[in-house]
């Protein structure tokens, strides 16, 4: 300890903790694309293309610059989900250095610190800079391509920069820090707007710095001028250079007549001028604050002008151009996330609002102009009919603090706020046969017939004949605090410093919860048992208890900082809060979302992990007084890092090994590679839609393939780029031109049926198109005797459906010209398609599907992904399906849909399926050493879903050698063990029977009635109160596994099913209670099987 040099062990431990989470990072990395926006975050970075709102150029430019080191196409996506874990690293490390920093604040306190505390200091800040890059949800964003681990390097560089400042403000050229923080801060508004979050906190560290004397007074207006800053950087200085930009661009193009971009280079001129002439005149006159502050803007524009990367990129017309924010306007939009549903924090509607109808007083509100250059005119025109555009909320549904707010989650808010009241209105107290409904409604619901679904549906339906009562004021707030606060964000808190119970999304249930690893506290807290949990429970990968360890330590850092320096204390506070409770308010939270959200909260998790560090250093400080040893703090800090460190890797090593998972790849290749050449696919969302882009973009896989998302193909900018080439893909085939589906116009087509005849599809779409006065909706209006005086010019300027029936011809030559139906199905023709458009409209992106249907004439192929199964989704046409692999080709050949199966959908061509599905590439699927992670499992239910078809459909043809092979393939790949949703693993058992591979069919059956077993065993030892709590749960497994001996009582010998027979009865007298009685339990299963197989 004698030569103890601490600025050198400073540098070479911070390094040595980059290095050990680098390598973490660099063994656990996924290899290529994963699920949900990895996909397009790699390929908009590695092309510098535009991906969607509100934008991350910077991070993208970083991408483009870790792409580089790819030595093949096939490599970049892992080059760029390195830059995730090289920037989780760094995180670590000004991590390691700023727990230092703190720490030394706290113990120097005017005074050198001893040796012994040195060696603590670093012992402590190596082991809360660990702790946390070993976190659930920090290594999660580390391994793949996503904006959260660089947004928090860049909090973690400016909480770094901030304690820099802070030691050096009163020196000569202290604000330094404070420039280059502003250009940080400007940074990240080129990946993610987390890291502005750390601006109250600094600007706190400057309070405590310059005032000695803590008032009341200026304590609170310390936390509000913080706030101040971060709102006038986030909603003022930012939007408000665009807002400049954009109307010097819209006045010196429309009124001074000059070039398009020309206003742009002029406000940039002028901008530039502006900033030199400031800094330049505050330096004369000896104004250095204002100077200071100048610098500051300064900087933190020329850190956002990464931004410029993006109309630069939509000007050159890339492949991916989301939104197109090609202008200063439509750059400005794309900022502020026009697209998104609006939120309203402290004053507005709530979810009831949809049940309500227009407002009495205000029922529309001005839209936004939306400009588009006109070449011709050389101006930018307004194409939308802005004045009164946008349908105004109800005021009687309007409240403070609106969290229940979104109408596409009414049913999960109903759960708090209960069944809402309601009342007929006066006008309608009279309709007998309307109070007989309501009456007969409100009688099933008092016996409780009638779920929250059902109750919504049924005030959507009857709304405007009765008045319903909005949730209360102390509803939203509890459900704040109960579900946005505690669920959303406190579950996930204890998930990373407590334990997590598995991968699956929770929804109020037995999934995702946090645990502990103490079965009573765990069994106290969750409010069941802990004791026999099912194989599926324990064994799931993502189950990870830390026995309380790192909140402990975390807890004493807490207290320990509280006691020692409370000015400290509460900048960390203010720190944890802002990056954390924040978020979920400001983000208004809905229950639920499509995943969990976790990883947008790191930054909380962060200075939590700041206070394990102050942990391990309170207990050196404590022990100190009965030790003087100099192996005191070496031994503290091996000690803390065995209990946290390494414990939190022991135990999220294994669900963090993304090293070998490929399946989001796999899925995409199988996805284009089921299409025919020239295909064109039409996908829902994220996970269908992202991994196909990167396959196509950066492999150049299948690009002969047109993917039309229609979720964006409902917006003009996206249509737009459908109409252009693509790679080696032609435009799509349509006749509307950009004026027929511009913003604004026919974004949905109200039904108003006025006749039953069938249109032809050229037909319907002419009429849905045209401008003729008598297309229009005010004309049906007149003709039916309303008054149109007080109607909007939107409404009865727009087209309407004048039926719901249309006919889509055949052409036969063309069909089997073109491949769409092999010869041999010939005669399965049909002469035309009959569809009926179902629903109150018509939305834009299936009149441009039918677009493409009426152009195409069965010229090129038509898929749809099947990721989601409305009739609209298959623009109602899904008795002319055919699956091939993974996808649906439309095909004009009728296949019903059975009622007893909607999900079976489209006839099957066997050799054609089998050959697709026999040079599938898995993607390390069924590798026992590969997490098999949540997502991946839930495709699963497409993959045996479409290979049990397959197989079912090569029996009836008699090609039995075959459909064993696809069955042990499925089994090979998808094991039962490693996948879950047993039930889809009943028709396998039946096809393994049918081939007489009798023991493949045992050990299959058995393998799965186990699963029901340990369920059932784990569900009958709870108590009667939580067995009602499960009910619903219970009674599914008990169905399932009756569903499973059913299946061998068709096939097994009779001995056999009865020994399964009486098994089953078994364990349903578990929960029956009844005495051991064989035959009359078996002769009530019987029974039943046999019911059940009449009905199926």
């Amino acid at each position: 300890m004698a030569d103890f040099n601490f600025k050198k062990w400073n540098l070479i431990l911070g390094w040595f903790a980059f290095l050990i989470a680098f390598i973490a990072y660099s063994l656990t990395v996924e290899p290529t694309v994963s699920f949900w926006d990895a996909g397009e975050y790699i390929l908009t970075s590695s092309k510098l293309q535009v991906g969607h709102p509100p934008g991350a150029p910077f991070f993208q430019m970083m991408g483009a610059f870790f792409s580089i080191f790819a030595t093949d196409p096939t490599q970049i996506g892992l080059m760029i989900n390195m830059m995730s874990a090289t920037a989780s690293a760094f995180t670590i490390l000004f991590m390691f250095w700023s727990i230092v920093l703190l720490i030394k604040q706290v113990v120097m306190n005017n005074n050198e610190s001893s040796k012994g505390q040195n060696a603590a200091i670093l012992g402590a800040a190596f082991v809360g800079s660990l702790s946390f890059a070993f976190t659930d949800s920090f290594w999660f964003n580390a391994v793949e391509t996503e904006v959260y681990a660089m947004a928090t390097l860049i909090m973690a560089v400016l909480f770094y920069l901030g304690l820099r400042w802070g030691n050096d403000m009163f020196t000569p050229r202290g604000n330094k820090w404070l420039i280059l923080i502003s250009f940080v801060v400007g940074l990240s508004f080129g990946v993610h707007f987390m890291g502005l979050l750390t601006i109250p906190a600094i600007g706190l560290i400057y309070y405590f710095k310059n005032y000695k004397t803590i008032t009341v007074k200026n304590f609170v207006l310390a936390n509000l001028a913080g706030i101040a800053v971060l709102l006038f950087v986030f909603k003022l200085l930012a939007p408000n250079i665009l807002r400049y930009f954009s109307a010097l661009e819209i006045f010196f193009v429309n009124s001074v007549g000059l070039p398009f971009n020309s206003g742009s280079i002029i406000a940039f001129v002028l901008l530039v001028g502006f900033i030199i002439f400031g800094i330049s005149f505050t330096r004369k006159k000896n104004y250095v604050n204002l100077n200071t502050a100048l610098l500051c803007i300064t900087f933190v524009v020329v850190g956002f002008s990464s931004w410029l990367m993006l109309p630069i990129r939509a000007n050159a017309n890339v492949t991916v151009n989301e939104n197109n924010p090609s202008s200063a306007r439509e750059l400005l939009a794309y900022y502020n996330l026009e697209q998104y549903p609006k939120t309203h924090l402290f004053y507005g509607p709530q979810f009831t609002d949809q049940y309500a109808g227009l407002d009495e007083n205000q029922p529309y509100i001005d839209d936004k102009p939306k400009y588009e250059k006109d070449k011709t005119l050389g101006k930018y025109v307004i194409v939308n009919d802005y004045k009164n555009g946008l349908q105004h909320y109800n005021s009687k549904h309007a409240s403070l603090l609106p969290r229940m707010w979104s109408s596409e989650h009414a049913e999960n808010y109903m759960m708090y706020s209960g069944f809402l009241d309601f009342s007929v209105k006066t006008d309608y107290q009279m309709q007998n046969d309307l109070r007989t409904v309501i009456n007969d409604f409100k009688n099933s619901v008092a016996n409780g017939e009638v779920d929250y679904e059902d109750y919504h549906s049924f005030l959507k339906k009857y709304g405007r004949y009765i008045d319903i009562e909005k949730p209360s004021l102390l509803e939203n707030i509890y459900y704040l605090f109960d579900y946005q606060i505690g669920y959303m964000y406190w579950r996930y808190f204890m998930w990373n410093f407590t334990g997590r119970q598995d991968d699956i999304q929770g929804k109020f249930d037995l999934h995702g919860n946090w645990i502990s690893g103490f079965d009573s506290i765990d069994k106290y807290f969750l409010g069941i048992s802990q004791d026999n949990l099912p194989g599926d429970v324990v064994n799931n990968k993502a189950r990870n208890t830390y026995y309380f360890l790192p909140l402990l330590l975390g807890l004493i850092g807490l207290f320990f900082l509280f006691n020692r320096d409370k000015k400290l204390f509460w900048t960390m506070l203010v720190f944890f809060l802002f990056t954390g409770i924040a978020i979920q308010v400001y983000t208004n939270v809905r229950p639920f979302e499509p995943r969990e959200r976790d990883y947008s909260l790191v930054g909380s998790f962060y200075v939590f992990a700041l206070w394990i560090g102050f942990g391990v250093f309170a207990i050196y400080e404590k022990l100190s007084k009965f030790s003087k040893t100099n192996f005191l703090a070496p031994i503290i800090s091996i000690v803390c890092l065995v209990a946290v460190p390494g414990v939190l890797i022991s135990q999220n090593w294994d669900d963090h090994d993304r090293s070998k998972r490929e399946t989001a790849h796999a899925m995409a290749i199988q996805y284009l590679e089921s299409c025919d050449p020239n295909a064109i696919i039409f996908t829902i969302g994220d996970n269908d839609t992202f991994p196909l882009w990167y396959a196509q973009e950066i492999e150049g896989i299948r690009r002969d393939v047109r993917v039309v998302c229609t979720s964006l193909f409902n917006v003009d900018w996206y249509i737009d780029q459908m109409k252009r080439k693509a790679y080696e893909s032609a435009p799509i085939p349509s006749s509307l031109s950009h004026d027929q589906y511009k913003y604004g116009t026919r974004d949905y087509i109200i039904k108003e049926v006025v006749t039953e005849d069938t249109l032809s599809l050229n037909q319907f779409l002419g009429f849905i198109t045209s401008d003729d006065a008598r297309t229009k909706y005010k004309h049906v209006l007149q003709q039916q005797g309303y008054d149109t005086s007080g109607q909007r010019n939107q409404d009865l300027n727009a087209n309407y459906l004048p039926t719901e029936n249309v006919r889509i011809p055949v052409n036969k030559a063309a069909v089997l010209k073109n491949g769409i139906v092999k010869p041999k199905d010939s005669s399965l023709i049909v002469p035309y398609i009959d569809i009926k458009i179902k629903g109150a409209a018509l939305y834009k992106n299936r009149l441009m599907m039918l677009d493409i249907i009426a152009n195409n004439n069965w010229e090129r192929p038509i898929y749809f992904t099947g990721g989601a199964f409305g009739d609209e989704d298959y623009i109602w046409m899904k008795d002319y399906l055919q699956l091939d692999g993974l996808v649906y080709k439309l095909v004009p050949i009728k296949t019903t849909v059975e009622k007893n199966n909607p999900f079976d959908m489209g006839r099957i061509d066997t050799d054609k399926m089998y050959a697709m599905v026999t040079n599938w590439d898995w993607g390390n699927n069924g590798d026992p050493d590969m997490y098999h992670d949540i997502e991946t499992r839930r495709n699963s239910v497409t993959y045996r879903g479409n290979l049990a078809r397959l197989i079912e459909a090569l029996i009836q043809e008699n090609k039995l050698e075959k459909a064993e092979k696809i069955a042990d393939l499925a089994m090979a790949k998808m094991p039962v063990d490693m996948f879950g949703f047993y039930t889809l693993l009943e028709p396998y058992i039946g096809a393994y029977y049918e081939l007489e591979a009798t023991n493949k069919a045992r050990s299959l059956y058995m393998e799965v009635s186990r699963k029901y077993q340990e369920s059932l065993t784990y569900y009958s030892a709870l108590t009667e109160q939580n067995q009602s709590k499960y009910i619903q749960a219970i009674y599914s497994d008990i169905e399932r596994y009756r569903g499973l001996v059913d299946v061998a009582t068709l096939y097994e010998t009779e001995d056999f099913v009865k020994k399964e027979m009486e098994k089953f009865n078994n364990y349903l007298r578990l929960f029956t209670g009844e005495p051991d009685s064989e035959d009359s339990q078996e002769t009530e299963l019987i029974d039943s099987s046999d019911s059940s197989n009449e009905g199926s």
